[in-house]
């Protein structure tokens, strides 16, 4: 199918409309704890790497300007450059996946090795290997189960990341803090604390999604890409991903669902889809059934919530166990919890 490339953003208007993005949605009169996110291109400075910021800003700019807009033309910004950039933005001293390169490896006669991968993603030659499948030992004893790519699609993942992110960056709202250009781990409890001493909160829950990488569903993951991504070249570059399995002792197994943690790609498909799941509906639930003040900040897929009243709080712990059932998630019974909060 052709693709027009007649402009950078590459962008067609569509019917389905989101949310007007808020500021951080725990700021109170006085001084913001957190600064309003004002991300940057993630590229590596390279010989060109002007133009690659140029073209992806173009990107941003569409999309900020415009939430109805469905992005056609999107492909042609991963360039040599931005693979090479996003080559140097991968961990040196990784294990490697079931294709045994490392990056030391890969670095040896590297711009022959990005020509080739960059020729291969745009003639549609390009294929993903399966996960290499680790395991990682959880504070309760169990084993946390995580997919290690191979390098050629790390890189891969990496660039799309970088594309999709001009988009995304805009559309996503304040109270998200996972794994965001600009935004860490420490900054979610301090607008969390900040949040609860500006609000009129005396409940508190803590809602955590029973196995959530595992259980996100490609068909749905497929359709909130949708929204605002029609480039069918970037669409497949996601379907390979999702669709490529994993090894385990030398056996393949098919992955119908979910998406393999410690992938590059994973943590930007997770907040996308909780983006829509959660985000935009949590905002709209908070502004139409909520009579109180209602505290939001999510980190990836644990979110702490603040309520004024039990009665809010247990209506909306009731309510988004409805509306996570509908797109094939459940909140962990063992942490998931309500808790009186008192100043």
């Amino acid at each position: 199918m052709h693709v027009s490339e007649e402009s950078d953003s590459g962008t067609v208007p569509m019917n389905h409309s989101n949310n007007e993005r808020t500021p951080s949605a725990e700021k109170g009169k006085g001084r913001p704890l957190i600064k309003e996110n004002i991300p940057q291109p993630h590229t590596q400075p390279t010989q060109s790497g002007a133009r690659v910021s140029q073209g992806l800003a173009g990107v941003r700019k569409a999309a900020k300007e415009n939430k109805e807009m469905k992005f056609t033309a999107l492909l042609h910004h991963l360039t040599v450059d931005l693979l090479r950039g996003s080559f140097y933005a991968l961990k040196r001293k990784a294990a490697p996946g079931v294709d045994g390169m490392r990056w030391q490896e890969y670095e040896t006669g590297l711009e022959g090795r990005l020509a080739d991968l960059h020729s291969r993603v745009h003639r549609g030659a390009y294929r993903a290997w399966p996960s290499r499948r680790a395991y990682i030992p959880k504070g309760d004893g169990r084993q946390r189960p995580l997919g290690v790519a191979a390098l050629e699609d790390k890189i891969v993942q990496q660039a799309v990341v970088t594309i999709l992110n001009a988009i995304y960056e805009e559309d996503f709202l304040g109270f998200s803090y996972g794994f965001r250009p600009g935004r860490s781990q420490h900054q979610a409890p301090d607008a969390l604390a900040y949040a609860l001493t500006q609000k009129r909160v005396n409940y508190v829950l803590d809602a955590d999604i029973r196995g959530f990488f595992d259980s996100i569903s490609h068909e749905w993951m497929l359709k909130f890409v949708q929204h605002r991504v029609a480039d069918r070249r970037i669409l497949r570059l996601i379907q390979k991903g999702l669709k490529a399995g994993v090894m385990e002792e030398g056996v393949w197994w098919e992955t119908e669902m979910g998406t393999p943690q410690g992938a590059v790609v994973s943590p930007l498909l997770a907040n996308i889809y909780l983006h829509y799941v959660f985000d935009l509906w949590v905002q709209a639930w908070r502004k139409k059934p909520a009579r109180g003040d209602v505290v939001v900040v999510r980190y990836a897929d644990d979110t702490v919530l603040g309520f004024q009243a039990q009665a809010e709080a247990d209506r909306f712990l009731e309510d988004l166990r409805e509306r996570l059932g509908k797109f094939g998630l459940e909140l962990h019974p063992d942490k998931t919890r309500r808790i009186e909060f008192g100043r």
